[in-house]
């Protein structure tokens, strides 16, 4: 059987890490980073007690403590899905005002035993809200709309999610 083509990783500039790098099956680890996000100038999260989930060829998944996140601006979405590393997912809306950003957040309330860490946890689609920094530093949302990760500075790519990726 013919493999997928994998594309030759970037460059890795000083402070930076490849995604390349970054391991299959997936890992969670603890972050000390300054995330933080800002939608219609109410902040919903703000944190430097997150995980961040790494995987080959993705830039990482950030996932904030509840305690950490402004809870009564998130709602229950009635949306599933499965990861074959972590677990069964749910999903949040997020309440501003008037206004529903639907399925906006994931978490895994009973996530596989490598993923412990992330119960209790909310990750984020970047691509919903105002602002989302990490260190002060705008962030770019992952390419393709399905991935949650978060791109800075500090990841070199490419980065699944781009056309063409679906097999990488």
């Amino acid at each position: 059987m013919r493999q997928p083509h994998h594309p030759e990783p970037d460059p890795i500039g000083p402070g930076q890490e490849s995604v390349w790098d970054y391991p299959r099956p997936p890992t969670a680890e603890l972050t000390d980073r300054h995330i933080r996000i800002v939608h219609r100038d109410v902040v919903l999260a703000d944190t430097r007690l997150a995980w961040r989930t790494l995987e080959t060829s993705h830039p990482p998944t950030y996932h904030i403590p509840q305690s950490d996140i402004a809870m009564g601006h998130l709602a229950p979405h009635p949306g599933r899905t499965i990861c074959e590393w972590k677990g069964q997912a749910v999903y949040w809306d997020v309440v501003v005002g008037n206004e529903t950003l639907a399925a906006a957040g994931w978490s895994y309330p009973s996530p596989k035993p490598n993923f412990a860490g992330i119960k209790n946890h909310i990750a984020f689609y970047a691509t919903h809200f105002d602002r989302v920094t990490i260190d002060g530093e705008q962030i770019i949302p992952q390419p393709g709309g399905f991935y949650g990760g978060w791109i800075t500075s500090r990841e070199a790519g490419p980065f699944k999610g781009v056309p063409g990726s679906r097999f990488w």
